[in-house]
Protein backbone atom coordinates (compact mmCIF):
# COMPACT_ATOMS: atom_id res chain seq x y z
CA UNK A 1 0.00 0.00 0.00
CA UNK A 2 2.61 2.52 -1.01
CA UNK A 3 0.73 5.80 -1.39
CA UNK A 4 4.06 7.57 -1.88
CA UNK A 5 4.18 6.43 -5.50
CA UNK A 6 2.91 9.29 -7.67
CA UNK A 7 -0.16 9.25 -9.87
CA UNK A 8 -0.29 11.18 -13.13
CA UNK A 9 2.51 13.78 -13.44
CA UNK A 10 0.22 15.87 -15.69
CA UNK A 11 -3.27 14.84 -14.53
CA UNK A 12 -5.28 16.72 -17.15
CA UNK A 13 -3.32 15.68 -20.23
CA UNK A 14 -2.73 12.10 -19.10
CA UNK A 15 -6.35 11.58 -18.05
CA UNK A 16 -7.56 13.01 -21.37
CA UNK A 17 -5.21 10.70 -23.29
CA UNK A 18 -6.31 7.66 -21.29
CA UNK A 19 -9.99 8.58 -21.62
CA UNK A 20 -9.55 8.80 -25.40
CA UNK A 21 -7.85 5.37 -25.41
CA UNK A 22 -10.72 3.85 -23.40
CA UNK A 23 -13.35 5.43 -25.67
CA UNK A 24 -11.53 4.20 -28.78
CA UNK A 25 -11.23 0.71 -27.27
CA UNK A 26 -14.95 0.59 -26.49
CA UNK A 27 -15.86 1.92 -29.94
CA UNK A 28 -13.57 -0.57 -31.70
CA UNK A 29 -13.73 -3.72 -29.58
CA UNK A 30 -10.63 -5.88 -29.45
CA UNK A 31 -8.25 -3.19 -30.70
CA UNK A 32 -5.18 -2.45 -28.61
CA UNK A 33 -4.45 1.01 -27.21
CA UNK A 34 -1.63 2.47 -25.12
CA UNK A 35 -2.14 4.06 -21.72
CA UNK A 36 -0.12 4.78 -18.61
CA UNK A 37 3.39 4.65 -20.10
CA UNK A 38 4.62 7.32 -17.65
CA UNK A 39 3.11 5.68 -14.55
CA UNK A 40 4.84 3.51 -11.96
CA UNK A 41 1.94 2.18 -9.89
CA UNK A 42 2.28 -0.13 -6.91
CA UNK A 43 2.14 -3.89 -7.33
CA UNK A 44 0.14 -5.63 -8.55
CA UNK A 45 -1.20 -2.88 -10.85
CA UNK A 46 -0.02 -2.60 -14.44
CA UNK A 47 0.49 0.93 -15.76
CA UNK A 48 -2.56 0.74 -18.04
CA UNK A 49 -4.75 -0.54 -15.19
CA UNK A 50 -3.66 2.35 -12.98
CA UNK A 51 -4.20 4.87 -15.78
CA UNK A 52 -7.74 3.62 -16.45
CA UNK A 53 -8.67 3.81 -12.77
CA UNK A 54 -7.06 7.24 -12.26
CA UNK A 55 -9.11 8.45 -15.23
CA UNK A 56 -12.50 6.86 -14.57
CA UNK A 57 -12.76 6.65 -10.78
CA UNK A 58 -13.19 9.60 -8.42
CA UNK A 59 -14.82 10.46 -5.10
CA UNK A 60 -18.30 10.14 -6.66
CA UNK A 61 -17.58 6.72 -8.16
CA UNK A 62 -17.90 3.37 -6.41
CA UNK A 63 -15.04 0.91 -6.87
CA UNK A 64 -14.81 -2.71 -5.79
CA UNK A 65 -11.26 -4.05 -5.46
CA UNK A 66 -10.96 -7.84 -5.64
CA UNK A 67 -8.76 -9.50 -3.00
CA UNK A 68 -6.10 -10.23 -5.66
CA UNK A 69 -5.59 -6.46 -6.06
CA UNK A 70 -5.96 -5.45 -2.39
CA UNK A 71 -2.29 -4.40 -2.12
CA UNK A 72 -3.07 -1.37 -4.28
CA UNK A 73 -6.19 -0.29 -2.35
CA UNK A 74 -4.42 2.44 -0.37
CA UNK A 75 -2.84 3.94 -3.48
CA UNK A 76 -6.14 3.89 -5.36
CA UNK A 77 -8.03 5.38 -2.43
CA UNK A 78 -5.46 8.17 -2.09
CA UNK A 79 -5.15 9.03 -5.80
CA UNK A 80 -8.76 8.46 -6.89
CA UNK A 81 -10.41 9.80 -3.74
CA UNK A 82 -12.77 6.84 -3.48
CA UNK A 83 -13.37 4.38 -0.69
CA UNK A 84 -13.59 0.82 -2.05
CA UNK A 85 -16.93 -0.94 -1.57
CA UNK A 86 -16.96 -4.56 -0.35
CA UNK A 87 -19.89 -5.73 -2.51
CA UNK A 88 -19.09 -5.89 -6.25
CA UNK A 89 -22.81 -5.69 -7.08
CA UNK A 90 -22.88 -2.11 -5.73
CA UNK A 91 -19.85 -0.86 -7.67
CA UNK A 92 -19.75 1.26 -10.80
CA UNK A 93 -16.27 -0.18 -11.44
CA UNK A 94 -14.65 -3.39 -10.29
CA UNK A 95 -10.95 -4.22 -10.39
CA UNK A 96 -9.65 -7.79 -10.58
CA UNK A 97 -6.80 -9.90 -11.92
CA UNK A 98 -8.95 -13.03 -12.20
CA UNK A 99 -12.26 -13.00 -14.05
CA UNK A 100 -14.99 -13.01 -11.40
CA UNK A 101 -18.44 -14.48 -11.81
CA UNK A 102 -19.95 -11.78 -14.03
CA UNK A 103 -23.37 -12.42 -12.47
CA UNK A 104 -21.93 -11.21 -9.13
CA UNK A 105 -21.52 -7.74 -10.64
CA UNK A 106 -24.26 -5.20 -11.26
CA UNK A 107 -25.72 -5.93 -14.72
CA UNK A 108 -27.97 -2.86 -14.72
CA UNK A 109 -31.68 -2.83 -15.49
CA UNK A 110 -33.65 -2.71 -18.72
CA UNK A 111 -34.56 0.90 -17.89
CA UNK A 112 -31.01 1.88 -16.89
CA UNK A 113 -28.49 -0.52 -18.47
CA UNK A 114 -25.78 2.14 -18.08
CA UNK A 115 -25.92 1.61 -14.31
CA UNK A 116 -24.07 -1.70 -14.68
CA UNK A 117 -20.55 -2.40 -13.47
CA UNK A 118 -17.58 -1.91 -15.75
CA UNK A 119 -14.97 -4.54 -14.96
CA UNK A 120 -11.32 -3.51 -15.25
CA UNK A 121 -9.55 -6.84 -15.59
CA UNK A 122 -5.77 -7.02 -15.55
CA UNK A 123 -4.49 -9.95 -17.60
CA UNK A 124 -1.01 -11.34 -18.31
CA UNK A 125 -0.79 -10.02 -21.89
CA UNK A 126 -2.82 -8.58 -24.74
CA UNK A 127 -2.09 -9.35 -28.39
CA UNK A 128 -0.74 -12.83 -27.62
CA UNK A 129 -2.25 -16.00 -26.23
CA UNK A 130 -5.50 -17.80 -26.99
CA UNK A 131 -7.55 -16.35 -29.85
CA UNK A 132 -11.15 -15.21 -29.66
CA UNK A 133 -13.37 -13.98 -32.47
CA UNK A 134 -15.31 -10.82 -31.69
CA UNK A 135 -18.37 -9.66 -33.63
CA UNK A 136 -20.96 -6.95 -33.17
CA UNK A 137 -21.33 -3.16 -33.08
CA UNK A 138 -18.16 -1.25 -33.86
CA UNK A 139 -16.77 -4.05 -36.02
CA UNK A 140 -17.40 -4.08 -39.79
CA UNK A 141 -16.34 -7.72 -39.86
CA UNK A 142 -15.50 -10.16 -37.08
CA UNK A 143 -11.98 -9.70 -35.70
CA UNK A 144 -9.50 -11.85 -33.84
CA UNK A 145 -8.55 -10.82 -30.34
CA UNK A 146 -5.80 -12.47 -28.25
CA UNK A 147 -5.30 -12.33 -24.51
CA UNK A 148 -3.28 -14.33 -22.00
CA UNK A 149 -4.84 -14.78 -18.60
CA UNK A 150 -8.51 -15.30 -19.43
CA UNK A 151 -10.11 -18.52 -18.14
CA UNK A 152 -10.56 -21.45 -20.52
CA UNK A 153 -14.34 -20.98 -20.38
CA UNK A 154 -14.22 -17.23 -21.08
CA UNK A 155 -16.29 -17.45 -24.30
CA UNK A 156 -19.09 -19.34 -22.53
CA UNK A 157 -19.04 -16.97 -19.56
CA UNK A 158 -19.14 -13.98 -21.89
CA UNK A 159 -22.05 -15.50 -23.84
CA UNK A 160 -24.13 -15.55 -20.64
CA UNK A 161 -23.28 -11.87 -20.07
CA UNK A 162 -24.05 -10.95 -23.70
CA UNK A 163 -27.43 -12.73 -23.49
CA UNK A 164 -28.52 -10.09 -20.95
CA UNK A 165 -28.14 -7.26 -23.49
CA UNK A 166 -28.97 -4.35 -23.18
CA UNK A 167 -28.00 -5.19 -19.60
CA UNK A 168 -24.64 -6.74 -18.79
CA UNK A 169 -21.10 -5.95 -17.77
CA UNK A 170 -18.61 -4.09 -19.98
CA UNK A 171 -15.01 -5.27 -19.85
CA UNK A 172 -11.80 -3.24 -20.04
CA UNK A 173 -8.74 -5.49 -20.24
CA UNK A 174 -5.31 -4.16 -19.23
CA UNK A 175 -1.78 -5.55 -19.47
CA UNK A 176 1.46 -3.58 -19.20
CA UNK A 177 0.81 -0.28 -20.98
CA UNK A 178 -1.87 -1.74 -23.25
CA UNK A 179 -5.64 -1.84 -22.95
CA UNK A 180 -8.56 -3.23 -24.95
CA UNK A 181 -12.29 -3.42 -24.36
CA UNK A 182 -15.17 -5.78 -24.93
CA UNK A 183 -18.55 -4.10 -24.50
CA UNK A 184 -21.57 -6.20 -23.51
CA UNK A 185 -22.97 -5.82 -27.07
CA UNK A 186 -20.12 -7.93 -28.51
CA UNK A 187 -20.28 -11.66 -29.07
CA UNK A 188 -17.15 -13.71 -28.32
CA UNK A 189 -16.33 -17.19 -29.55
CA UNK A 190 -13.17 -19.24 -29.27
CA UNK A 191 -10.75 -19.25 -32.17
Amino acid sequence: MNIDLPGFADPVAQAQSTFRAVLDALARPGTLHEAGAALTPPAPLAASTAAVLLTLVDHDTTLHIAPDCAEAAGWLTFHCGTAPVPDPATAAFALARTLPDLASLNTGTDEAPESSTTLVLQVAALGTGPAFTLAGPGLKTPCTFRAEGLPADFAARWAANHALFPRGVDLILCAGTTLAAIPRSITVREG
